[in-house]
């Protein structure tokens, strides 16, 4: 996500983007990982798929593929708003690699079921791989127009603002949703995740070189967090690449001690410079990006 940021190599932002990533969702239970696949899925397909020798039964899959997303569209020739086949012709373009073929029908989908903003989050993702950043950032933005503290949007855009180049844009970003938080927050409305916030306005000054405002910020966050591992984590990891790795120690310890059990591994493997799996709640490239919220209704 980051790049082109400061005197940090391209490798090194990357990753550092990447891991605040998962920090940010590591606890945000409610946030739906089920959106990460699309791009990680068709990215595969199309970096893999000229440089390979078909089989054959790559070419019977294809074929299967391409014969259920016909059958999608001829349900939605009879019934537009056939949920279930909107649904399956979007997982089915996945596979197949269309990312331009998604576009109508996560459009549908967004327009259909407005309270479930991981369609439009979806939507904006095709799109920002697409390069229309524009409909993007439009299609974010709508989600957060609505839901100012939807993590899923709010990284999204954020990612777009800093890839435009735009990092005081994405900063301004996130420091007015904590000034909302704030305003929400003596009324009683804790619904937008100040952690996750913090964490993601942190990773943006890393990526512009501004390490000393992000240390500042994980401090803040940390004071605030309470037995939440993610600060005391991504303080660590920041001070590890800074090569302060006494400083970094003590960090990787606490936050071990206080994360869930299906962290502990990661962090270890992090605190020893090791490139982390992905926790237990990450699912697997396989599972369905779409949310299953269709009708019971088969797609004939």
């Amino acid at each position: 996500m980051g790049r082109n940021r400061g005197g940090l190599t391209v490798t090194a932002k990357r990753n550092r983007w990447l891991v605040g990533g998962v920090l940010i969702v590591a606890l945000a239970a409610f946030l739906s990982l089920s959106l990460l696949p699309l791009l990680g899925s068709i990215g595969n397909q199309q970096s893999s798929n000229p440089a390979s020798t078909p089989t054959a039964g790559a070419d019977q899959r294809q074929t299967q593929l391409e014969q259920e997303a016909r059958g999608y569209e001829a349900v939605l020739a009879r019934e537009p708003d056939n949920l279930t086949a909107l649904q399956g012709l979007v997982e089915t373009r996945i596979q197949l690699g269309d990312l331009d073929g998604v576009i109508d029908p996560l459009e549908r989908l967004a327009e259909l079921n407005p309270d479930q903003p991981e369609y439009a989050v979806l939507l904006g993702q095709a799109q920002q791989q697409l390069g229309n950043l524009d409909a993007a950032a439009s299609s974010y933005r709508t989600v957060l127009d609505q839901r100012p503290g939807n993590m899923q949007a709010m990284q999204g855009l954020v990612a777009l603002l800093v890839q435009q180049d735009r990092p005081q844009a994405a900063i301004g970003l996130l420091q007015e949703t904590l000034q909302t938080a704030q305003q929400l927050a003596a009324d009683g409305d804790t619904s937008i995740d100040t952690t996750s916030v913090r964490l993601l306005l942190a990773e943006v000054q890393v990526s512009s070189g501004n390490v000393d405002q992000a240390l500042t910020i994980y401090d803040d966050a940390i004071a605030q967090a309470g037995s939440d591992f993610r600060p005391l984590l991504a303080k660590a990891l920041v001070l590890q690449s800074e090569g302060r790795s006494d400083e970094a120690k003590p960090l990787f310890a606490q936050a071990e001690a206080i994360a869930p059990a299906q962290y502990k591994d990661q962090i270890q493997q992090m605190a020893a410079g090791e490139a982390a799996q992905p926790a237990p709640s990450v699912p697997e490239a396989g599972d369905s990006p779409v949310p299953d919220t269709a009708p019971e209704s088969e797609a004939e």
